[in-house]
């Protein structure tokens, strides 16, 4: 490891925080989800423990059925449409990211394509789009659909979705508008690119009626951990939140997303890995570990069996909670979230648990750390120093509490071991990360100087 490399940081926001049963918990804000002063402070303390990115993830879609489980665990049920709140929080805080997810099975390339835009001018060059193609049929059904399309399509689609979003970001050259008031020109008209598209899914002919971002692009996210989800992100993406347990099978994530690369032309620093890291932190590890069973204890059975179908795919509600869940009740595919889906099916065949143990065993990948403050600077740094990541996207069991106790006590142990930076260094989000801002596709580069022979 290199004294120049540093870990990125990014804020994954929850509300009350991440664990299921957290808005319970009485030092959290129950409303979180719609107060904008409680964003506004989170967004500050982030940014005062030099977070890279404030992100916040999102579905189109409120749930419409298993009402009274999903009123025990409110999850996206109350929430802010991002763009809207990220550019809020835009004119609040200075130097931290602003990422967001929209849905690219859901919206029109044009649209999101001029939001982010907006955000990237609003934010001074700190916007963030997460790519993704949506997964539950709940948001399908806001817009005409039974169901979501096949997984494989969902991709297709947003594939050439990105591709299009990318040539509206360049419909302007950097310095085409001008203003001069001596030739009464706003803009250069030699200096805009009209987007002239007709392809499977989407046509289109036009220009954005914005200028160029502030970063060239927005920084383009993206979480795929399916074969199809990886290729996608080897091509597209520029940062990746990825899912590990493990150190062991976070470094083969990120070889092998890494190692996809070359084949689209792209450089590995072109990517930051972020991995996900859920903690609680304690004054000691007995105590954290105590706080968390007392979270688990607080979570429904009904609450229990429906986060586990939900990501199974396969209604639970009738089976027994101490008994297995059978054979023929596993699905036979997933056309959701596959690398859930995978992860529960090997838990049910390998483990043997029973509903309730695989249900309060089961976290979506990730297995919250718990421990000090020490410990947790102790993980972070056997994962970064490993190589399976280049930072980490963290989540907090209760929030603030959690990023307060991490900005307060971690963040200083991370920088005095110097895997952390004391200052933010750039003015973007691009600066920050590392990460080169796009040349605009209709600009030759100048030649490089010639060398005079001495």
């Amino acid at each position: 490891m290199t004294a120049e490399r540093k870990m990125a940081l990014a804020l994954l926001v929850n509300g009350t925080g991440h664990h299921g049963a957290s808005w319970l918990h009485p030092s959290t804000q129950a409303d979180a989800s719609t107060s904008i002063e409680w964003y506004r402070d989170t967004a500050l303390l982030a940014e005062r423990g030099l977070f890279d990115l404030f992100f916040i993830a999102d579905t189109p879609a409120a749930r419409t059925s298993n009402l009274e489980a999903y009123s025990r665990f409110p999850i996206f049920m109350n929430v802010f449409e991002p763009v809207t709140l990220l550019a809020t929080l835009a004119g609040l805080t200075s130097h931290i990211g602003l990422g967001g997810t929209v849905s690219t099975s859901f919206t029109e390339p044009y649209n999101v394509a001029r939001q982010f835009v907006s955000l990237d001018h609003l934010s001074h060059g700190r916007a963030a789009w997460n790519v993704v193609t949506s997964a539950n049929d709940f948001a399908a059904r806001n817009f005409g659909l039974d169901r979501l399309p096949p997984h494989a399509q969902r991709y297709e689609r947003a594939q050439e979705y990105v591709d299009l979003v990318r040539k509206l970001w360049d419909s302007w050259e950097d310095d085409a508008f001008i203003f001069d008031r001596t030739s009464g020109l706003t803009f250069d008209p030699a200096k805009q690119h009209a987007v002239d598209h007709e392809g499977k899914f989407f046509t289109l002919h036009g220009a954005l009626n914005i200028r160029r971002a502030p970063q060239g692009h927005p920084v383009i996210i993206q979480a795929g951990a399916s074969d199809t989800g990886r290729e996608f992100a080897a091509e597209t993406a520029e940062i990746v939140f990825s899912s590990d347990a493990s150190i062991e099978s976070g470094l083969r994530f990120y070889r092998d997303l890494k190692g996809r690369m070359d084949k689209f032309g792209r450089d590995p620093d072109e990517l930051k890995i972020l991995a996900g890291k859920p903690v609680l932190i304690a004054d000691s590890a007995q105590e954290a570990e105590d706080m968390f069973q007392t979270l688990q204890e607080m979570i429904h059975p009904m609450v229990g069996r429906m986060r586990l179908g939900m990501d199974l795919e396969t209604d639970l509600s009738d089976l027994p909670l101490d008994e297995p869940i059978p054979e023929d009740r596993i699905p036979k595919t997933s056309n959701q979230h596959k690398a859930y889906f995978d992860h529960i099916v090997e838990m049910i065949r390998t483990d043997k648990l029973t509903l309730r143990q695989l249900y309060l065993r089961y976290e979506r990948g990730n297995k919250t750390f718990r421990g000090t403050a020490m410990q947790v600077a102790d993980n972070l740094e056997d994962w970064f120093a490993a190589g399976a990541a280049d930072g980490f996207m963290m989540n907090f069991s209760i929030m603030p509490m959690g990023l307060e106790r991490f900005v307060a006590e971690v963040v200083p142990e991370i920088q005095r071991r110097g895997l952390f930076r004391t200052a933010y260094t750039g003015r973007t989000l691009r600066e920050n990360l590392g990460l080169k801002r796009p040349a605009n596709r209709h600009v030759v580069p100048a030649p490089a100087p010639l060398e005079v022979a001495k």
